[in-house]
């Protein structure tokens, strides 16, 4: 299956009347936060496809020229601190970044990733032990700890998160967060304990082989 994965960046390719062309091909969106709500709905409704997001750190409410206040990019659907079946994938979410100053925003504590990573894994289990699927795609606005992340206070990773990936390996794990154009030098693309962590602030247009429900996708 052909997913367009979305990130931070409102990216020109894509926000395009060009869009139908060049990505006739894709079946599904993943976003990961720090986006417009207005961009993510223009993808869905000139696909005309699902999207699957998880939050970032700087989401904010918008105004249509209506007057309507808008909270969510309507057409999408959040997965959220929770796991759902899309398309084929099994798909699980925790969006927002570690704290790190007193602006409003999905900001979180190490502590308080923790508590949110140990809920989410009880539905992972539950649905795993329902339907016989592994996780196929785990989407983060944040990354792992360690892996393509920062030193600096604002992009560092979450080992709340490393934990997770220890237990349930899902085949891939898609985050955004750290911009390719702040020049930290970090990999964006990494294989660690069977999965394939990703960061794809801006976009990417890539393949994900659908699961079976005993089985693992792969690369």
């Amino acid at each position: 299956m052909r997913v367009l994965t979305l990130s931070d960046e409102v990216v020109p390719v894509v926000y395009s009347l060009q869009i139908k062309e060049r990505f006739a091909d894709v079946d599904l969106v993943l976003a990961c936060g720090d986006l417009p709500y207005y961009y993510l709905e223009y993808c869905v409704s000139m696909l005309n496809i699902p999207c699957v997001y998880v939050a970032g750190n700087h989401d904010k409410d918008e105004w249509t020229g209506g007057g309507e206040l808008i909270t969510h990019p309507r057409g999408c659907t959040s997965v959220e601190d929770r796991i759902i079946m899309m398309n084929g994938l099994t798909v699980a979410g925790l969006g927002g970044s570690l704290r790190y100053n007193n602006e409003s925003g999905a900001q979180y504590t190490e502590a308080q990733m923790l508590m949110r990573m140990l809920r989410l894994a009880t539905r992972v289990r539950l649905h795993t032990a329902l339907t016989g699927r592994r996780l196929d795609v785990m989407l983060s606005h944040a990354p792992l700890a360690g892996i393509h992340d920062a030193a600096d206070r604002p992009h560092r990773g979450s080992h709340a998160f490393v934990t997770f990936q220890r237990w349930f390996r899902p085949t891939y794990w898609i985050h955004g967060h750290v911009h390719r154009n702040y020049s930290y030098g970090v990999a964006t693309e990494t294989y660690y304990n069977q999965t394939m962590i990703l960061n794809t602030a801006g976009y990417r247009h890539m393949t994900i082989e659908r699961s079976n429900p005993t089985g693992r996708t792969h690369v």
